[in-house]
């Protein structure tokens, strides 16, 4: 049996003992419980070792595996602290780090998409990966013109591992779903196996990041990295330095989270508007916190700029964002609910044959707006479990009403990006002025009356 097939069989084994390790473990526990154990620690200790081999099991693989617990991991702050924090270093290692490929693989593809000189475009050439993801590595390199490069080498048979993981997840999705309240992981797998062509496409990738590169070019808070060189499974673009915004999660002090939050919302917002692209893969590891100004000269953090890498997934949406969401957003704002019922459905987010009350649609949404309501929002992950829990709670009137709202599939990308933002917020638990981001860049989002303003946020009880 050749190397890929082999490999192919052990990725399938470990991807299908997954469900069988569940069922062992749910067996387990029953027998605990006629043990004596009480439910509560038994259901605590049972999500604990699910959770454990479900992400060591992710990040041993690379292909859809590493790609969907990346998605994944965005959502750990959902989860209950003392759930949360025992594996929230592996999933942050999930963000980062792959098994790296041997350097004569290496070698071969890069032979294949440059030649078998390949050498020869390069002053050096660091045969230890740097980073290694889902579908890739990356290896820091110096150019023959002298400019450090990242080269970004494509794993050999990449396009068979992601549909290959993503199809055996898919078969045992409603098992995952209890792992993080509220998520829905089914249509996440099903998107994710949707965008695989694009996601291989290192061409279309070197397209958007060339258009976000010329559009931030003399951006003073955020930076992109210009394209040097793309061939087939090889990306080529400038080398660029900075704290991973994982880092930042971990040990960044307050101000430091502060500006990342912030500069993170700006970009989800204006680039959408300013490129016709939605970078749509926002996870920590995609993002740098660079503690310089546009100058290149060491800066106060008030001025440190954000960093984004990987633009192999993105939305095309020539006009920006729908107008529907700032309009919505603001009339929800003003409590108009009659008018944020009729714009829902006229877009599709109510079905014809579903009546609803208006009012409980507006409270539906009310929590959720919260963040636009304040002038400074502290995101924290006590807030996200509290609207997961709400949202995922059968006996909750929220989650009765959540099942009888339907989303377009439009909006699918928009509304998964935005979640995994807003998860990302809290893991930093940052203090961001979402409404000022809102108003100069969400098309029909108008600013808020100053005179109906509430308070700021109390930030050190969203931090609790």
């Amino acid at each position: 049996m050749s190397d890929l097939p082999r490999r192919a069989v052990t990725r399938t084994a470990k991807l299908a003992a997954l469900p069988l390790g569940f069922a062992g473990r749910a067996t387990w526990s029953l027998g605990k419980r006629i043990g004596g154990y009480s439910a509560d620690l038994v259901g605590s200790e049972l999500q604990q070792r699910t959770a454990d081999q479900l992400f060591r099991v992710l990040g041993e693989l690379k292909g859809g595996a590493m790609k969907f617990g990346q998605a994944l991991s965005v959502f750990e702050s959902a989860l209950p602290e003392d759930l949360a924090g025992p594996y929230r270093a592996t999933l942050t290692k999930l963000q980062e780090a792959a098994p790296p490929l041997p350097a004569g693989t290496v070698h071969g593809v890069l032979a294949e998409a440059l030649g078998p000189d390949w050498r020869a475009y390069f002053d050096e050439f660091e045969d230890k990966p740097s980073a290694a993801a889902s579908i890739g590595q990356v290896h820091r390199a110096v150019w023959h013109d002298g400019r450090e490069v990242a080269v970004k080498v494509q794993y050999p048979g990449a396009g068979e591992a992601l549909l290959s993981d993503l199809g055996q997840l898919g078969r045992f999705a409603l098992l995952l779903g209890p792992l993080v309240p509220g998520m829905d992981v089914k249509p996440l797998i099903a998107e994710l196996r949707a965008r695989v062509s694009e996601e291989l496409d290192y061409a279309l990738e070197a397209e958007a990041q060339r258009a976000y590169a010329r559009e931030f070019a003399d951006d003073p808070d955020v930076l992109v990295p210009d394209v040097v060189h793309q061939g087939e499974g090889v990306l080529v673009t400038e080398w660029m330095e900075g704290v991973p915004l994982a880092e930042v999660i971990a040990e960044g002090t307050e101000q430091e989270r502060d500006r990342a939050g912030q500069l993170l919302a700006r970009f989800l917002f204006s680039a959408t508007e300013r490129t016709g692209l939605l970078h749509a893969d926002p996870h920590p590891g995609n993002f740098r916190l660079l503690p310089e100004g546009p100058d290149g000269t060491e800066a106060s953090v008030e001025r440190w700029r954000l960093g984004v890498l990987d633009f192999g997934t993105v939305d095309r949406l020539p006009e920006g964002l729908p107008p529907t969401i700032g309009s919505a957003l603001r009339l929800a704002l003003d409590g108009d609910a009659e008018a944020v019922y009729g714009l829902l459905r006229e877009e599709g987010f109510v079905r014809e044959s579903v009546e609803l009350e208006p009012e409980s649609v507006l409270d539906y949404l009310d929590p959720i707006i919260e963040p636009a309501r304040v002038e400074t929002f502290g995101f924290s992950r006590a807030w996200m479990r509290e609207q997961a829990a709400r949202i995922a709670d059968p006996r909750s009137p929220a989650h009765q009403l959540g099942r009888q709202l339907n989303l377009p599939p439009s909006y699918l990308l928009i509304h998964r990006v935005t979640l995994s933002t807003i998860g990302v917020l809290c893991q930093l638990g940052a203090s961001v002025r979402l409404r000022d981001e809102m108003a100069d860049w969400v098309p029909g989002f108008a600013p808020s009356d100053s005179a109906g303003v509430e308070p700021p946020h109390d930030v050190a009880d969203a931090r609790a």
